[in-house]
């Protein structure tokens, strides 16, 4: 039996379909390539979160395809910040209630300013995070822009 986690219980708590997918984790690589092959997908389909510090300050959370890296002078423009920086990973789970290779954009101790790479439109799902190593989200794309309120822009390359 699969262990609910908390993104997986706010989704239900927002009538949102999704699949709760449990993976074999690798504390030695947490990276989305990993995750793509013991989950058997495309890359495309595998999202992952990345949060950043942003001046003038505050946190932002930004999703993209794991194959991918993320833009940040994009992500800043789009976020109307004058600067974004990658969050400092001793900072992760202070700030979001996750750590790093269980960083979920769902559900998070506070619901920060969210974007995701508009690519993610291209896909029919998506898997991100469950909230902990070893569990993933499926989803459509259009439902996890939804209950993250998420705006989408070209923020990777």
């Amino acid at each position: 039996m699969i262990h609910k986690t908390n993104a997986a219980r706010f989704l239900d708590g927002k009538n949102t379909p999704y699949e709760l997918v449990e993976y074999e984790a690798d504390e030695s690589d947490l990276g989305a390539v990993h995750v793509a092959a013991v989950c058997g997908e495309e890359i495309e389909k595998i999202y992952k979160t990345i949060v950043c510090e942003c001046e003038p300050k505050g946190y932002i959370v930004v999703c993209i395809q794991g194959d991918l890296s993320l833009n940040l002078k994009a992500l800043a423009r789009l976020s109307g910040h004058e600067k974004c920086e990658l969050l400092n990973l001793k900072k992760l789970e202070k700030v979001t209630g996750y750590i790093r290779g269980g960083c979920s954009p769902i559900a998070m101790k506070k619901a920060y300013e969210t974007f995701f790479d508009e690519r993610i439109l291209k896909q029919e799902y998506v898997y991100v995070s469950a909230g902990v190593r070893g569990k993933q989200i499926k989803i459509a794309p259009r439902s996890l822009i939804e209950v993250t309120q998420a705006k989408l822009g070209d923020v990777a390359v």
